[in-house]
């Protein structure tokens, strides 16, 4: 597997077998690396990777760095992939391809209080690059990559262009702030105005507020979810 090659301010460490990349650069955040730290795992079936981060922001307005990614990466492989193939992105981190659910995000924070600022914050990308079902019709809303259309993306290609885009829309949420962002994201959202179940809530999701909280409306009730409630703490 040829050795990816990320942008200034960013740097890779691969690592290997059943290492998980999400876990490993949580652990490496908590030990003080530097921001920028791309661990990564490619297998022949999956593409797995974490990016470090190091917010100067409360949590709750770091947490923008999931649905950031989340752009960076429908950019990437909107690069690579044919024209005709659709990605459309999850609130809580889930990733379409083409309707069907292909790999997911995950998010990790070194503090859990939305009001302070974390200490690091690290977002993990979870792709299926081929199905691994005994046989394909076992899981009809799940889908891997190749299967989509997409078997000449290059996964260390796809894995360089998720970097450079997710900076590009890092820099632009430094420099523009979140506006551009809720504008790119809302056109990828998956499942706006359709009924979800969420957080033990229920009802119409009818969009996100300024720090992407998740808006759903349960009869004349209108419930706010904040995205810092999907945090995960890495075993």
């Amino acid at each position: 597997m040829t050795e990816p090659t990320f942008p200034p301010l960013m740097s890779g460490q691969a690592v290997s077998g059943n290492i998980d990349p999400f876990e490993k650069a949580c652990a490496m955040a908590a030990l003080g690396c530097d921001a920028g730290l791309i661990v990564h795992n490619v297998t022949a079936n999956r593409l797995m990777a974490a990016i470090v981060m190091s917010p100067e922001v409360p949590l709750e307005d770091a947490m923008a760095m999931l649905p950031t990614c989340g752009i960076g990466f429908q950019n990437a492989l909107g690069a690579l992939a044919p024209p005709e193939v659709a990605v459309h992105l999850e609130w809580a981190g889930g990733i379409r391809i083409n309707g069907a659910s292909c790999g997911e995000m995950h998010v990790g924070a070194g503090g859990t209080d939305p009001a302070q600022e974390p200490d690091w914050l690290v977002v993990g990308l979870d792709l299926p690059l081929m199905q691994i079902a005994e046989r394909p019709g076992d899981t009809p809303d799940q889908t891997a990559l190749y299967d989509e259309g997409c078997a000449d993306v290059d996964p260390t290609a796809l894995l360089e262009s998720w970097a450079r885009h997710t900076l590009v829309w890092i820099t632009r949420w430094d420099t523009d702030g979140v506006a551009p962002l809720h504008a790119e994201w809302r056109g990828l959202a998956h499942g706006i105005g359709e009924e979800v179940a969420q957080n033990g809530l229920s009802g119409t999701w009818l969009g996100v507020d300024e720090r992407f909280g998740m808006l759903i409306r349960d009869g004349e009730t209108t419930h706010l979810i904040p995205l810092s409630t999907i945090l995960e703490t890495a075993s």
